[in-house]
């Protein structure tokens, strides 16, 4: 049977070019974000705009939920009623950025209402939700996921079976986090010193870009770090949030997680001093004022 309604719930940076591309690829979306211009933006695009989550997710044969936190999704699934609204055994995709032991209670509550569900958190950013190349980490029942599996595909370029409980993409999620913070700040680290000694920077960066140091992050984040004002792909906030959920999900493995935890606390620091919305990149900031090099 095939999916003939959609719920799309949180039209945020990434979500509205997430519903968005779902619409092109000729589902019918009925969104819903708090903000009025969100909805518009949507249905300028060919979706209809929900003037609440109940009415964006009745009779839906799915509802996707990108938003900030878990609270967040119990709020619009139960508080709100979207959950009830869903059409019989529909499913919930969850595809934000959530606590894994968080991720599998929530999947209890679902499925006690005789619906299904699926953890299904991404990685790729704007710039992946806009082309449709984002990274699925998809836990699930594999019936489940054959049938939804149209939908990710219109999402992203690399949907990925992770296992069969919920909790487990949010896992995978965290890993894939713990790496990606851990990268910019030893990246940070290694320019702070450079540029501390005085060697041009952008001579360092494109050694370092060629040897065996290199890394994604650092090809990305690496020339950001170098900028003042440096445009936001990425804020340090989200990592602040992130690399929490990291160590949350250590220590609900019972998992050491040293490097994960320091890194945390360099990103803590840079948006404790106000730089927060600023790019993630410059958590470099955090080391200048370390070593007494300012901001």
């Amino acid at each position: 049977m095939a999916l003939s309604r959609l719920a799309f719930v949180g039209l945020g940076a990434m979500g509205l070019p997430m519903a968005t591309n779902l619409v092109a690829a000729g589902f019918p979306v009925h969104g819903y974000d708090l903000r009025p211009e969100s909805r518009k933006a949507l249905e300028t695009a060919g979706g209809t705009a929900a003037e609440t989550p109940i009415q964006a997710a009745d009779g839906a044969d799915a509802v996707l939920l990108m938003v900030v936190n878990v609270a967040q999704a119990e709020t619009v699934l139960f508080t709100e009623g979207a959950l009830d609204a869903l059409a019989p055994d529909g499913i919930v995709v969850l595809m934000a950025t959530c606590p894994p032991l968080a991720v599998e209670h929530l999947a209890e509550r679902v499925a006690a209402r005789g619906r299904r569900f699926v953890d299904a958190p991404v990685s790729g950013g704007v710039v992946g939700a806009q082309a449709a190349k984002l990274t699925i980490m998809a836990a699930a029942p594999a019936e489940t996921l054959r049938f939804l599996r149209p939908v990710l595909d219109a999402l992203g370029d690399r949907i990925f079976h992770v296992g069969e409980r919920a909790g487990q993409g949010a896992t995978v999620k965290a890993v894939n986090q713990l790496l990606c913070g851990v990268h910019i700040a030893a990246a940070a680290e290694a320019l702070a010193l450079a540029g501390r000694v005085g060697v041009d920077l952008d001579v360092v960066l494109e050694i370092l870009s060629g040897s065996s140091a290199a890394s994604w992050m650092l090809g990305d984040r690496g020339p950001r770090m170098l900028e003042d004002v440096p445009p936001v792909t990425s804020a340090v906030d989200i990592f602040v949030k992130d690399l929490g959920i990291v160590l949350e999900a250590g220590r609900g493995a019972g998992a050491a997680l040293p490097l994960a935890a320091l890194a945390h606390q360099l990103f803590v620091s840079t948006s404790g001093r106000g730089d927060g919305t600023t790019d993630d990149s410059q958590v470099i900031r955090a080391y200048r004022l370390l070593n007494g090099d300012g901001a």
